[in-house]
């Protein structure tokens, strides 16, 4: 906090307030332990461990220490909450300072991978302006993290202040999850994903426990819960970065495919591999591959054969193997045309989004392209994946998918979470990039009918794998 600054009356209040009741905060805490458990679970979820953190309103610094940060600073106005921090967190950094205060967050040895605001917000007196400085803290891939409480409990939070249930608090700000989406864009953020949680913030002999698990998180019913959550990134405001890139083609038994995806792809940047990963095909798929990059040879183009089967496998194998700085996967049977590529790369490179994804279902398909329960079921999961990754996704199978191979890092770092699960490949990369909060942007494409070999998906046996990743990703992502 600088020297000269007076702070206002509700500053003065909050800080006055939080010095009461610093000594008493983690008893609070402990009287409240399914509330916070809750909370602190959730927010582990939105924030890796290992990642640089800054918590501004940290309190006591509980809630930094259980992100686990590979450096943590933390930030309170009250003297009295950070001397309490200090002796608890030893190994973290903490500071007393106004998070307002332009100078001082200036000061702070940013940049952060993660800031978070759990329940500051409420005592924020200029919300814009507060967020708006946070800029100079952030990269490209910083992520702001704003949790509140829903303003439909206000009665029933000041029932239990009444009775000593909760923790005393200064007046809040009236904020609803719009209300901060709002703030967050008028700040030049924007919105990654949002969830709600916690309908019931007690334990009631484990009634609460099965409530916020299997009830809370269905749509509807979760605008009802206590806790909200938003996770915001820089806006990226045209910025463009002229990065390499390899394509990958997953294929087997694509003999007629290879030459033609080879002719299709354009130039759309001045650094671009072709990687071939053939899966152990019995029409000459790899011969072929072989006979064309010798017809090639001013083309960047190499080949890889998988060491297990699946096309997830041969994803995997493809990026470690990877050259170029954005991956971009592309289906070996062309019915989503080469020629799409360039938009997908303009949309990564741009920073309009940091993870594409290709919609075959916008544009009118081709004849043949995709059976009608094929359709229909796709239409089905696009609204069961967007409700539980709580971001849009109208085509999860689509093919074409495009990341940067620093947030590919990342997905492998974090796949301990959700393990070795996904023949496919798609749910791999999509469940990571939901868990480490990537920005997802979707691109209609033209979906055309395979020329060449037969389709390797089999409806029935697929389609209730798709039924199992639902249940998977409800467990994962929404009922723990």
């Amino acid at each position: 906090m600088s020297n000269e600054q007076k702070l206002s009356a509700r500053k003065e209040a909050v800080r006055a307030l939080s010095d009461a009741l610093a000594a008493e905060r983690d008893k609070w805490i402990a009287r409240n332990a399914f509330f916070y458990d809750s909370d602190y679970r959730y927010m582990r979820f939105l924030v890796s461990e290992g990642l640089r953190v800054l918590d501004l309103g940290c309190g006591t610094g509980r809630l930094l220490a259980e992100l686990r940060p590979s450096v943590g600073v933390g930030v309170d106005i009250s003297a009295r909450m950070i001397g309490v921090a200090r002796n608890a967190y030893p190994h973290l950094e903490f500071h007393v300072g106004d998070v307002e205060d332009v100078e001082f967050i200036s000061s702070l040895s940013g940049p952060f991978d993660v800031i978070v605001l759990s329940d500051t917000i409420g005592s924020i007196e200029d919300c814009q302006g507060t967020l708006t400085n946070l800029h100079r803290l952030c990269t490209p891939d910083t992520r702001i993290v704003v949790a509140y409480y829903s303003k439909m409990w206000e009665p029933i939070l000041a029932v239990a202040k009444l009775i000593g249930l909760k923790m005393p608090q200064t007046e809040q700000n009236a904020l609803s999850t719009e209300d901060i989406e709002n703030l967050l864009f008028l700040s030049d953020f924007e919105t990654v994903k949002r969830e709600w949680r916690q309908l019931i913030p007690r334990k009631l002999l484990g009634i609460g426990t099965v409530i916020n698990r299997f009830i809370a998180p269905f749509p509807v019913i979760r605008r009802a819960c206590l806790r909200n959550y938003i996770v915001a990134r820089p806006m990226a405001h045209g910025r463009r970065e002229e990065a390499s890139a390899t394509v990958l083609i997953p294929c087997r038994n694509e003999r007629g495919n290879v030459e033609e995806a080879v002719r299709r792809i354009p130039k759309f940047c001045k650094d671009m591999e072709i990687l071939f990963i053939e899966g152990h095909s019995k029409d000459g798929t790899l011969e072929e591959i072989r006979r064309v990059i010798a017809a090639y040879p001013h083309l960047d183009i190499k080949v890889l054969v998988q060491d297990g089967e699946g096309k997830g496998d041969a994803v995997r194998k493809g990026f470690e193997n990877a050259r170029g700085e954005i991956l971009m996967v592309l289906d070996a049977d062309l019915t989503v045309p080469p020629e799409a590529l360039p938009k997908f790369y303009e949309a990564i490179a741009s920073g309009k989004g940091e993870f594409i994804n290709g919609s075959r279902l916008v544009y009118p398909m081709e004849k043949d392209a995709m059976r009608f329960l094929n359709y229909l079921a796709n239409h089905v999961f696009s609204w069961l994946f967007t409700w539980l990754l709580n971001q849009r996704f109208t085509d999860t199978l689509c093919g074409t998918k495009v990341l940067r191979k620093r947030h590919y890092a990342r997905i492998v770092e974090n796949r301990r979470y959700f393990g070795d699960f996904d023949p496919f490949g798609d749910f791999d990369l999509i469940f990571g990039a939901s868990k480490i909060n990537l920005k997802v942007v979707e691109i209609p494409v033209a979906y055309g009918s395979r020329r060449y070999g037969e389709t390797q998906i089999l409806r029935f046996q697929h389609g209730l794998l798709l039924l199992r990743m639902v249940v998977f990703a409800f467990k994962k992502l929404k009922a723990f």
